[in-house]
C-alpha cells in the first residue's frame, strides 16, 4: 500500500481521535448507558465505513494505471477486512472483563475511567502497530511461523477454558512491583492526575497504576489477538486497520457492557471457541485454506450463540465496576 494511504489514514484516525477527546468528552464525567451505546455504534458505522475505502483501494479504482494498489481484489480485500476486524473486536471482550477488575481494585471513580481507557487505549495504538509490523516481518521471513502462531491460539484456547473468573490479581503484576521499586507512590487517593508533587518530589498515584494496569493487559491480549487476525490475512494495511478500529471503539463498549458483565456469562466461553477455530484455521492455511466469509459466517455465529446462551440462562448482579467496592486501601497500594 503506498506511504500517503497510510499516511492519510493516521491523520484521519488522529483527526477523529483529537475530535473525541477536546471536543465531545473534554469533562471527566460518567457515561451513560445511552450515550455509552451511541458512540459504540458510531466506532462500528465508521469501522463498516472504512469497508468503502477498502475496496476502492484494493479494486485498484483509485490508481487505475499508475501500478499502485492490488487491481480487481476489491471484495477479497473487504471480506478479510471484516473478519478480521469482528476477530479482534470478539477477543477484546475478554480485555473489557480484565478492565472491570483493575477499576475496582483501584477503586477508580467511573468518572475518571475514561481518561485512564482513552490514554490506555492510544498508548495500545502504538504497541500494536509495533507488534503487527514485526509479525508482519517474521511471516514473511519464516513461513514455519504460521505453524507456531496457530499452536500458541490453541494453548491460548485452551488456557481461557481453564482459567477462573476471578484469576487475574493485579497485586501479582510484575510491572507494578517494578514501578514500586523506581517511583514514589501517593498514599493520597486523587482521581484527577496521573501524578502529583509530594515534599518537592513527583510521586504516581492510583490512577497512573490503574493506566499502567490497562497498558500492560492489553499488550498480553495483543499476543492472542494479533496472531488470530494473521489467521485471516497477512496484509499489515488490513491487519493494521482493523485492529486499530476494534481499539478504538473498546471505550465506548466498555461503558455499554460494564453493567450486563455477570450477565454474559457465556461469552466467556465463546471467546474460547473463536480462539481454536483461528488456531485450527492458521494450522491449515497451507493445505485446506478457509475462505474469510466462511470464517466470517462461523465467528459470527460462535459469538451468536454465546451471547443468546447467556441472556437466557440465569441472571447474576452485574459487575460495574463500582469505586466503592472491595480493593486495596491507600496504605497497600503505596506500599
Amino acid at each position: 500500500m503506498p506511504w500517503f494511504v497510510w499516511l492519510g489514514f493516521l491523520a484521519a484516525i488522529g483527526l477523529m481521535v483529537a475530535l473525541d477527546l477536546g471536543v465531545f468528552h473534554r469533562r471527566d464525567e460518567t457515561p451513560t448507558f445511552r450515550s455509552a451505546i451511541k458512540w459504540t455504534c458510531v466506532w462500528v458505522a465508521v469501522a463498516l465505513a472504512f469497508t468503502g475505502v477498502v475496496y476502492q483501494l484494493y479494486e485498484g479504482r483509485w490508481f487505475a494505471g499508475s501500478g499502485l494498489g492490488k487491481t480487481g481484489m476489491g471484495a477479497e480485500a473487504v471480506a478479510a477486512y471484516l473478519t478480521a476486524y469482528v476477530v479482534e473486536k470478539s477477543l477484546s471482550l475478554d480485555n473489557i472483563f480484565v478492565m472491570a477488575i483493575i477499576f475496582s481494585y483501584f477503586r477508580v471513580p467511573l468518572a475518571s475511567q475514561h481518561r485512564v481507557l482513552f490514554w490506555g487505549i492510544l498508548g495500545a495504538v502504538v504497541l500494536r502497530g509495533a507488534m503487527i509490523f514485526a509479525g508482519v516481518a517474521l511471516l514473511h521471513r519464516f513461513e514455519w511461523i504460521t505453524y507456531v502462531f496457530g499452536v500458541l491460539l490453541l494453548i491460548s484456547a485452551a488456557r481461557l477454558l481453564m482459567s477462573g473468573d476471578d484469576e487475574f490479581e493485579p497485586e501479582r503484576n510484575l510491572t507494578l512491583r517494578l514501578i514500586h521499586r523506581w517511583l514514589p507512590i501517593s498514599k493520597a487517593r486523587d482521581t484527577k492526575h496521573f501524578f502529583v508533587t509530594e515534599n518537592g518530589k513527583t510521586a504516581a498515584t492510583t490512577l497512573f497504576l490503574a493506566l499502567v494496569m490497562v497498558e500492560t493487559t492489553d499488550v498480553m491480549f495483543a499476543v492472542d489477538s494479533i496472531p488470530a487476525v494473521f489467521a485471516v490475512t497477512r496484509d499489515p494495511f488490513l491487519v493494521f486497520t482493523s485492529n486499530i478500529f476494534a481499539i478504538l471503539g473498546l471505550r465506548s463498549l466498555y461503558f455499554a457492557l460494564a453493567g450486563f458483565m455477570d450477565t454474559l456469562k457465556h461469552l466467556k466461553t465463546s471467546l474460547v471457541f473463536v480462539l481454536a477455530y483461528v488456531g485450527v484455521k492458521m494450522l491449515l492455511a497451507h493445505h485446506y485454506p478457509i475462505p474469510n466469509l466462511v470464517s466470517l459466517a462461523v465467528i459470527g455465529g460462535i459469538l451468536g450463540v454465546g451471547v443468546v446462551a447467556s441472556l437466557v440462562g440465569k441472571r447474576k448482579p452485574a459487575i460495574t465496576g463500582d469505586p466503592t467496592a472491595d480493593g486495596p486501601d491507600e496504605e497497600s497500594v503505596a506500599n
